[in-house]
């Protein structure tokens, strides 16, 4: 076969040109040892995509790649532009060679113990697998009774066009869910909109001052108890809270950010509770988050009844030679970061024959970039939280 490399990594957002970083650090050549396929037709991962009013200054805890700082960035700029920009320097800065647009379709058995990744330009053949794909691509859609009478316009964050729309100006808007994302579509969208409501389902919590490392500590745990057990991460909102800043706060004094519990059902023309109230409604935006994007790799059959993919580390239970960054407790930047390291060094131990086993602490908290881009405590709601799996 043409394309036989010894490892494929799939996606390049910050979780895998973390691992492509680590990889090349440990002596496996791009293109030659291993290749990084990406849908996308120009680098910036799933930060591209996000919305125009996205700026830089807005963004949670962005965490810098290894090796490369972002440093001097506009926070006036949109974010989708600084990252997208940053993510190209770090892919020329170390010649990672990454194959664009190439859509991963599957990921099945090669024979001799090989996977075959099945692609929109061909098949590769390897010895291990890191699936970098995260949840962008995976908008979570709940299904509610009545969602499919309504006729006005249903968007999802992954779509959100920003305030400026004709879907908001002027017009009556439902926002559901209890995120971050949430609630800057609502400031924004409620400056221009006729009428707004804010929709969870269960009571937002609100947190003073900065994130406190207890909380991280506490959130990632969580998400790494469920993937153990193969369930979905879920949502971990509940223990990280939602930081009330200054504009929030503004906004709830107003009247806008008075959270309204689940409606108990869609008409055609909005929303109906339980006790009776309505909503004639023009729009519904559900920033109920995203699920790991991960079905390209079905064939192999690893999902547990629980419904989620078993973990040990960033390396699939159920089989060594493939790993998952960016997936669970590892979904913020410094902790897709810290995943890198931890597939790559995994991976290179099981090519060399090495028998598999977890890091050791001391292995673990041993930098292998400049110590600056492996500190801090990226672990905002939005962060950790990257799939959501209901309206809150």
């Amino acid at each position: 076969m043409g394309n036989e490399v010894a490892v494929v990594v799939i996606g390049a957002g910050q979780a895998g040109l973390s691992t492509a970083f680590h990889l090349r650090r440990l002596g496996y050549e791009p293109g030659r040892d291993f290749v990084v396929l990406d849908h996308a037709e120009r680098p910036g991962g799933a930060w591209q995509f996000r919305w125009p009013t996205l700026t830089y200054g807005k963004v949670h805890g962005m965490h810098a790649l290894p090796g490369l700082e972002l440093a001097g960035a506009d926070p006036g700029r949109r974010s989708s532009e600084v990252i997208g920009e940053y993510f190209a320097a770090y892919e020329r800065t170390f010649g990672l060679a990454v194959r664009r647009p190439v859509h991963v379709r599957a990921v099945r058995e090669d024979g001799g113990g090989r996977l075959r990744v099945e692609t929109s330009a061909g098949a590769w053949s390897a010895r291990a697998v890191i699936s970098a794909t995260g949840t962008w691509d995976r908008p979570f859609w709940p299904r509610w009774p009545g969602q499919e009478t309504f006729l006005g316009r249903q968007l999802h964050t992954a779509t959100y066009p920003g305030p400026d729309s004709a879907a908001f100006t002027g017009k009556r808007v439902v926002v559901i869910g209890g995120g971050t994302s949430a609630v800057q579509h609502l400031l924004e969208i409620s400056e221009v909109a006729a009428e707004t409501a804010w929709v969870t389902r269960r009571e937002p919590s609100f947190r003073d001052g900065p994130f406190a490392e207890d909380q991280g500590r506490a959130a990632v745990a969580l998400v790494d108890r469920r993937v153990r057990q193969g369930l979905p991460p879920g949502s971990v909102v509940s223990v990280t809270g939602l930081p009330l800043t200054d504009e929030m706060a503004r906004a709830r004094e107003r009247g806008v950010l008075v959270r309204q519990p689940m409606f108990e059902r869609i008409a055609p023309d909005g929303v109906e509770w339980s006790d009776g109230r309505r909503m004639e409604a023009d729009t519904l935006l559900w920033a109920t988050g995203f699920r790991p994007a991960v079905g390209h790799l079905a064939p192999l059959r690893l999902r547990e009844p629980g419904g989620g993919i078993r973990m040990d580390g960033t390396r699939v239970a159920a089989d060594p030679r493939i790993h998952l960054v960016g997936y669970g407790p590892s979904a913020s930047t410094v902790g897709a970061n810290r995943a890198g390291r931890t597939a790559a060094r995994e991976v290179d131990r099981l090519l060399r024959g090495e028998a598999s086993r977890p890091p050791t602490k001391a292995t673990e908290d041993r930098p292998t970039a400049a110590p600056e881009y492996e500190r801090g405590n990226d672990l905002s709601p939005e962060g950790v939280a990257a799939a959501d799996s209901a309206p809150r």
